[in-house]
């Protein structure tokens, strides 16, 4: 079976299709900026990256590039589009609804468009791609894999806000988390790396880059996650506040004469790494300005980073019946050995160790723990797009 996973953004395509028998990627691409001078990068197995930059109008053509690149004499991997046996789409909101991947149809579609209110970047953003790969590739059965669904093991306890019962009755205000895929993904990887049976082990994975979430993972099964009812929730991230007194929305409002939108905006956009360190929300660029330059608001946005991702672990490992592993994974979590070493720093109480010969590694799998550490340690490149092939390919199985 040969899978196509599309990630759908507002202004980008992430395309990747792989073989599901060997779980080999024959192709992927990604084009950025559509709807004008787009940014085109694409690569076969075993072959260098094709840059290119071009006009793309919309996500559907940003699709029959990809779908001509793959088809090509010069750069195809696939004789004939009847090769590629289904499609797995990226979705980000799925609310209550969905707990698991779902063949789509017209009441998923329908779905997906009722949850936009509470994922309006994204969904929206995800049904064009959708649609896109319906008048591309018609009567080839897709599925929808949620960022959602992997969450909603949570007991009400944890995902429950304390506000007014009503509005969780009326809107469906509460906790859902994000990155879904990831942490299903790192912690079953951690699992094999350790030699165990993940529904075994009590796990947090720690998935950070410009957006971040830790996830409380017992017996395999999502207890807690740091996101909340968005993505704006949780620890500090590259753009975004994280959990901060909602008070400061409506003192801004006021001593700024701004409107909601405008402070949405900021907390959305202008906050985190890039609010604090005034450098960038590039932990390379925040870095280069702490380490070399001596800029001491850069060096207090890593410190910061790091000390939320912290919060959460303590929190998260007092909840979890005793912690077996701890992943690190995402842009950050997998190349940041320093980020690392700060979240672990002072932590031998809750039984984890740090070894740092171990924790030099980037990019790599590797368990970064001393050898008597209680609590082992490891890295974990992320795999979402996998994870979606294979949900896609066990939904399309059993259909």
């Amino acid at each position: 079976m040969k899978v196509l996973v599309v990630n759908c953004g507002s202004s980008s395509l992430k395309c990747q299709l792989s073989n599901m028998q060997n779980e080999e990627v024959i192709a992927k691409g990604i084009i950025e900026e559509i709807g004008g001078k787009a940014k085109y990068t694409y690569e076969k197995v075993l072959s260098e990256k094709i840059k290119k930059e071009l006009s793309c109008a919309n996500h559907e053509h940003a699709l029959k590039l990809f779908l001509d690149d793959i088809l090509s004499k010069e750069n195809g991997v696939i004789a004939s589009i009847d090769e590629i046996d289904a499609i797995g789409h990226r979705v980000v909101h799925g609310g209550e609804k969905f707990k698991s991947a779902v063949l789509i149809d017209d009441k998923v579609i329908q779905a997906i468009k009722e949850f936009s209110d509470l994922a309006p970047l994204h969904n929206p953003a995800n049904l064009i791609g959708i649609n896109a790969c319906m008048n591309e590739l018609p009567n080839k059965p897709m599925v929808a894999v949620f960022d959602t669904a992997f969450h909603q093991t949570m007991p009400k306890e944890a995902f429950i806000y304390p506000i007014p019962y009503e509005y969780y009755e009326k809107y469906h205000i509460r906790k859902y988390g994000f990155h879904g895929p990831s942490h299903k993904y790192v912690s079953n990887r951690a699992a094999e790396l350790l030699k165990k049976d993940v529904k075994e082990l009590n796990i947090i994975t720690c998935h950070l880059g410009n957006g971040s979430s830790l996830c409380a993972i017992r017996k395999g099964e999502s207890v807690n996650t740091s996101m909340g009812f968005t993505p704006l929730a949780g620890t500090m991230m590259g753009t975004r506040c994280g959990s901060i007194d909602p008070s400061i929305i409506s003192f801004l409002m006021k001593k700024e004469n701004l409107t909601i939108e405008q402070v949405e905006s900021i907390l959305n956009k202008k906050s985190g790494l890039l609010g604090l360190s005034g450098v960038s929300s590039d932990c390379r660029d925040i870095e280069t300005a702490a380490w070399k330059e001596g800029n001491a608001q850069a060096q207090l946005a890593l410190d910061k980073f790091s000390y939320t991702v912290k919060e959460y672990l303590g929190s998260f490992a007092a909840i979890m019946d005793g912690l077996d592993a701890i992943v690190f994974t995402g842009g950050l979590g997998e190349k940041s050995p320093e980020t690392r070493s700060y979240v672990c720093k002072d932590m031998k109480h809750f039984g984890i160790d740090l070894d740092d010969e171990k924790n030099k590694v980037r990019a790599k799998e590797a368990i970064i723990s001393s050898d008597s550490s209680k609590v082992k340690v490891l890295v974990v490149p992320t795999n979402e797009e996998l994870m979606i092939a294979r949900e896609t390919k066990e939904i399309i199985s059993k259909n």
